[in-house]
């Protein structure tokens, strides 16, 4: 059995997350998911919508994802890699080159993005819709 390991926070869950996640599993047979944890995007300055237990249970449903484990910080890799047996390490390409190292313990994929389509787009959109709609109530 092949096993596929990505990271992400996945708060605002969308396309461009399901695309990620389908992606990863056509690569292998078995998909592990490691969601950020609160602590850690605090860390990473990023302010979540939905907290870890949320987010977690989301990613959890999807029907490419195996088992959800918690990220609680950037040298968490290798760690899950060994304890997992994973085969594939999948990250999104905006990491590229950043993960090379642990090619050393398993296959380092990174997939495109998908265009058009970003959490903090999302974030940024329903904030100005929220301006414009508290504007015309005033």
């Amino acid at each position: 059995m092949k096993k596929v390991l990505t990271y992400g926070t996945f708060d605002l869950f969308h396309y461009g997350h399901l695309r990620i996640l389908q992606r990863a599993r056509a690569l292998g047979d078995y998909l592990i998911v490691a969601v950020s944890t609160d602590e850690f995007n605090e860390i990473k300055g990023k302010k979540c919508t939905y907290p870890y237990a949320h987010r977690a249970q989301i990613v959890e449903a999807i029907k490419y994802v195996d088992k959800v484990i918690p990220e609680h910080n950037w040298r968490q890799k290798a760690r899950d890699i060994r304890e997992n047996e994973v085969d594939i390490l999948v990250m999104g390409n905006d990491w590229q080159g950043k993960f090379d190292d642990l090619n050393e313990l398993c296959q380092v994929v990174y997939l495109p993005r998908t265009e058009d389509i970003s959490t903090t787009e999302v974030k940024h959109h329903v904030k100005n819709e929220r301006s414009i709609a508290i504007k015309k109530s005033a």
